[in-house]
């Protein structure tokens, strides 16, 4: 009996665990369509984009624009279970800063910011990052210095598990435009930046890579390729079984759209693709006269034109 009694507790224990997911400030799961993620909280009608949380599961980080003349990240925290509001994260909030990631371990953000090296005139943009210290608060922003920076803009950076560095860059050794390299770690920091393969890589740019922490697979948006649907649109490349990149395909439509779609990011799970998209609203396709009120949403409301964060159930077939 007692055998069987543990065996009982045994069992409950793993399916308990097997059954444990994530939990996010949106409750309202995607399926195969594209649906606003966390609306009011992540995404209200300001230019709200890119998107990361933590390995715990407990702390979101996000980016609000306003055109050109500001960027800011800001933090959503998760306590006793229950998520809060949107504050400003306490690395951001003088300098243009966006792009936050996590490092696997949980411990470190990168991201990317035109903060000034000395003085206080700001930069081009470069790649920084922010580490937890022992009490759990973040600590003082460095910069990843010259080997990973130049003076371009460099953006976007993921990190795969074994410290590897994908980001994209302006800089000379690109293939075209704006493309995607990476920065292999090492044990003195990081390897100078190789441009991934013409697989990924094309003549007419890429940005804004999302690279599998196992570096599996990379989900990256692109402009003027061929068939593009969009002003930018989501592709995905994968390894085969000798590890090279195989040739990038087209995610589908419905998401890809019309709009600019990137910023991707998949869940740790990989149960989810969290992206960005200005997409538009259904209802500014009408021909019908709009009152007052109805105007007032379509402008300040999600679908309005500005950035707005999107998620849809990942597809590892796509």
């Amino acid at each position: 009996m007692i055998k069987q009694f543990t065996t009982l507790c045994l069992l409950l224990i793993c399916v308990s665990r097997a059954g444990a997911q994530a939990t996010y400030p949106d409750n309202n799961l995607p399926g195969a369509t594209p649906q606003i993620f966390a609306r009011g909280i992540l995404t209200d009608g300001l230019a709200n984009r890119d998107f990361t949380i933590s390995p715990k599961g407990d702390e979101i980080f996000f980016t609000v624009q306003h055109l050109r003349f500001a960027s800011f990240i800001l933090r959503v925290a998760k306590v006793n279970g229950v998520w809060g509001k949107p504050e400003m994260a306490p690395f951001s909030g003088i300098y243009a800063d966006l792009e936050a990631t996590f490092s696997a371990d949980g411990n470190t953000i990168f991201f990317v910011s035109n903060r000034p090296l000395k003085g206080d005139r700001p930069k081009d943009y470069d790649i920084w990052k922010v580490s937890r210290g022992a009490d759990g608060k973040w600590g003082e922003p460095a910069n990843l210095g010259p080997t990973v920076n130049t003076d371009k803009n460099e953006y976007y950076p993921s990190v795969a598990k074994n410290g590897n560095l994908y980001f994209t860059v302006e800089a000379p050794y690109g293939k075209g435009g704006e493309d995607i390299v990476v920065c292999k770690k090492t044990t003195g920091g990081y390897a100078a930046p190789e441009s991934l393969p013409e697989a990924i890589n094309s003549k007419t740019g890429e940005f804004n890579a999302f690279v599998d922490p196992d570096e599996q697979f990379i989900i990256f948006g692109a402009e003027s390729r061929p068939g593009r649907v969009g002003s930018g649109d989501l592709y995905m490349s994968k390894k085969n079984n000798t590890g090279n990149w195989q040739p990038a395909r087209q995610l589908p439509v419905p998401v890809n759209s019309t709009g600019l779609d990137y910023c991707p990011y998949v869940t740790a799970d990989k149960k989810y693709l969290i992206f960005t998209s200005n997409r538009l609203r259904k209802e500014w396709d009408s021909d019908k006269a709009v009152t007052y009120d109805e105007m007032k949403s379509l402008i300040t409301e999600p679908g309005n034109g500005l950035d707005d964060i999107y998620w849809v159930k990942f597809n590892p077939d796509w």
